[in-house]
């Protein structure tokens, strides 16, 4: 019946087909959602979410599908944004629709001899609207910043309908400004990177209050559309390879060469290497990528005399340099060529950050967890943020330590100062252990902002703030 009544406000389709499709994303999660819903402009997403909430139905945003922790699955109806895709480009901004795809907004950009900071390994195929819901941030987010450090601007529809631009409203600013105290900043985790929770910490005055979306997931708004800075893209680019012996002896190296201000510092270890097509005389058991964009003559010599690792390559070629990110890009899919049809991969604890002198107890923590479960782990990431993607295998017949090695590893990881998620988010994954992360008062902040945005929880319930253990159900062991 409400299929009908919603088919007035937008195009919407339920069959079996589209509902199976709009059923999973990126992710390893199956929910599938009543009804899916493809809004034409803010008008349509204003009567959408008035008839959802006095028909008390949740409703789900959804970009390009690309999060990796469920964050855009949900059982109401799903709003595709992609027809919100306009782009306006300004002097050192843009602004575009939630629906604009990263590689479509590049284009543009390009042209002006711009770029946008943020760079996900996903590229030009996630959407703006999802960028700001999850807080991206990419192998260059080291020297240009996270979405929340970039994003100026955002216009959302609130649950009942009404459509307001951050920091420019003052009503709701005044009483979200009202839960936050000075102390509240010192329970986050110091961490260059962090995607947990409401980053109320980084709102320091109602010129801020715009950063309360970004990493919202959806539970407090519907991206309309972002206001984003940009910048002039570098004049030239020097990529240095460098091989190790351990993770540990490249990691321990990464706070000094941080020093020589490189645009970005990736890692991947052996697994990923030995799947690289590309000329290298013996596989390594890890590859630190370190790039400058600045000073290359000076970098150059100053990562010589400092690396303790072997040099493999030096490239100033534009074309090379991107050949060679497109194997760091891809060390996800490479990550899935090392399981056999006897394993899957464990969800939930490949986002970890720490401040960058902690990796090497970050590594240690996760040498313990492989040799006490019994699992090999796969480990690449934005070492120069202290980010690491990390991905236990295990046996098929082992999925239900999925929660108890999630668990020990979030506690440990809090318990030196990182976050639980640098960059991918919450989701369904880890919405259970937002409460662990932060404690109990910054937790009741969360709430209270939740309801203050959306007071009938019809926006992405059970993300970020919820009662329910989420990390495996809806788990699909197939799509492991």
């Amino acid at each position: 019946m409400f299929v009908r009544q919603l088919n007035h406000y937008s195009k919407i389709a339920w069959d079996d087909q589209t509902r199976d499709f709009y059923s999973v994303d990126s992710s390893s999660y199956i929910l599938k959602p009543a009804v899916v819903a493809f809004p034409r402009n803010e008008r349509d997403i204003i009567m959408i979410l008035r008839y959802a909430t006095k028909n008390k139905i949740s409703v789900t945003a959804r970009g390009a599908g690309t999060g990796l922790v469920g964050s855009a699955l949900g059982k109401g109806i799903i709003l595709d944004m992609m027809h919100l895709n306009k782009i306006k480009v300004g002097p050192g901004y843009f602004e575009a629709g939630s629906g604009v795809l990263k590689g479509q907004l590049d284009k543009e950009l390009e042209k002006r001899g711009r770029f946008l900071g943020p760079d996900p390994s996903v590229g030009p195929f996630c959407t703006i609207g999802g960028m700001v819901a999850t807080n991206a941030s990419g192998s260059h987010s080291l020297k240009y910043g996270s979405i929340i450090d970039n994003l100026i601007q955002v216009t959302i529809a609130r649950s009942s309908g009404s459509v307001i631009t951050l920091p420019n409203e003052s009503g709701i600013s005044r009483k979200i400004l009202k839960l936050l105290k000075p102390e509240i900043q010192l329970r986050f985790p110091q961490v260059s990177k962090n995607s947990c929770g409401y980053r109320i910490d980084k709102i320091k005055a109602k010129s801020d209050l715009q950063k309360i979306i970004v990493g919202s997931e959806g539970t407090l708004g519907i991206i309309i559309s972002a206001k984003l800075r940009t910048f002039r893209l570098p004049k030239e680019k020097l990529l240095t390879i460098l091989a190790y012996k351990t993770m540990k002896n490249a990691v321990s190296e990464v706070p000094e060469i941080l020093k020589l201000g490189p645009s970005a510092v990736e890692i991947i270890d052996r697994n990923i290497v030995k799947h690289v097509n590309m000329r290298i005389s013996r596989k390594p058991n890890c590859l630190l990528f370190v790039e400058f964009d600045e000073n290359l003559t000076e970098n150059k010599k100053n990562i010589q005399k400092l690396t303790s690792g072997k040099i493999i390559k030096m490239i100033a070629d534009e074309g090379k340099i991107k050949q060679w990110w497109s194997i760091r890009n891809l060390a996800l899919s490479y990550s899935l060529k090392s399981i056999s049809k006897e394993e899957i991969m464990l969800p939930a604890i490949e986002d970890a950050t720490v401040v960058v002198e902690k990796l090497p107890v970050l590594l240690n923590v996760i040498s313990k967890l492989a040799s006490k479960y019994k699992i090999k782990v796969i480990v690449y990431g934005h070492a120069g943020n202290g980010n690491l993607h990390i991905r236990p295998i295990l046996k098929r017949g082992n999925s239900h330590t999925i929660k108890k090695i999630a668990s020990e590893f979030f506690l440990k990881v809090i318990s030196i100062g990182g976050s639980i998620t640098g960059e991918h988010g919450d989701g369904l994954a880890r919405s259970e252990f937002v409460k662990l992360q932060y404690g109990s008062e910054v937790y009741s902040i969360f709430k209270k902002i939740k309801k203050e945005f959306d007071p009938k929880n019809i926006l992405n319930p059970d993300k970020i703030v919820t009662r329910k253990t989420t990390i495996t159900k809806n788990l699909s062991l197939s799509r492991l």
